[in-house]
């Protein structure tokens, strides 16, 4: 059944709030008789900013809110950034739209006088919350000093701006998406750091049984970006893990092959366990799990367990 009236929630960050609108805009193109509005919600991970949300534990800290306004039919469909999303997803919710990827590297922002990663004097502050950043950053720098850093994108600038970090590390897609490209002193290859399982993507959920909103979104999935977004994904449940954990993966099509590389790593940098396999865009989500297989059967339980506190 056609709807005249589209209500989009998302979070209210100015991130969120930019991802939102530009989704809004290819939704009006695409139907330019959509009435469509945005229910701001202000999720928990929000709320918490004087905690890392390491230690806040718990998954899906900047959905769970958003998707309980869908359950409700507050919202029709949500914009997340891919990395907040769980892999477990609520009854009745799916993960209808994976947009095109955005570059998915970490983006090294330095203060003055400091060229690039490789330049970062000994013992330098940098200010990240990401274990994932820490414990790759750490296995490169064991000298490095990690001050936990909270925040939207502009408060976390200002505070280097302000001279409280030596540099900090942020996704390159986000301070894009905000028009602060120029800020970023280098993209960090993946070899150095291994990004967030969907970092970079847009992913929009919504009722399973919305067929009229689930076929508008159709054409704005981009097969390429969800083939290895998923394939990301499953690796990540497979380790049972949330956005808050040393956990990494990025795939690629190449050839026409999915290229998966996964990591697990301990918080002090002292392990970091690799690993990749290549296959079929088909079996995407199959090589996810057997990648995490074979990270588990190197230790990573034992690594994630630890830092779980189990």
């Amino acid at each position: 059944m056609k709807k005249n009236k589209l209500i989009i929630a998302t979070r209210r960050s100015m991130l969120a709030l930019w991802q939102a609108e530009w989704i809004k805009g290819q939704l009006e193109a695409l139907d330019p008789s959509l009435d469509i509005e945005l229910n701001k919600i202000k999720t928990t991970g929000d709320k918490i900013l004087d905690v890392p949300l390491s230690q806040v534990g718990g998954k899906g800290l900047f959905v769970k809110e958003i998707e309980e306004a869908m359950l409700r039919g507050e919202a029709d469909l949500a914009v997340h950034s891919m990395k907040d999303v769980p892999t477990d997803l609520p009854e009745g919710l799916h993960l209808s739209t994976i947009t095109k990827r955005e570059d998915p590297r970490d983006a090294f922002i330095a203060g003055k006088g400091i060229k690039s990663f490789s330049e970062l004097p000994q013992g330098a502050n940098v200010g990240t919350s990401s274990l994932r950043r820490i414990c790759q950053l750490l296995n490169k720098r064991p000298d490095l000093k990690i001050t936990q850093l909270r925040g939207n994108v502009d408060t976390r600038i200002r505070k280097l701006d302000e001279g409280e970090f030596d540099a900090i590390i942020l996704a390159t897609a986000g301070v894009k998406r905000l028009g602060r490209e120029e800020k970023i002193t280098e993209k960090i290859p993946v070899d150095v750091s291994l990004p967030a399982i969907g970092q970079g993507a847009v992913g929009i959920e919504c009722r399973t049984d919305d067929e009229f909103t689930n076929s508008l979104l159709k054409s704005l999935d981009h097969y390429e970006t969800s083939v290895c977004v998923r394939a990301e994904r499953a690796f990540l449940k497979k380790l049972e893990g949330g956005c808050q954990v040393p956990i990494a993966a990025y795939a690629q099509l190449k050839d026409g092959k999915v290229v998966i590389e996964g990591l697990v790593g301990s918080i002090d940098g002292k392990t970091l366990l690799k690993d990749n396999l290549q296959g079929s865009p088909e079996d995407a989500e199959r090589l996810g799990t057997e990648l995490a297989e074979n990270l588990l059967s190197k230790g990573a339980k034992e690594i994630l367990d630890e830092v779980y506190g189990q």
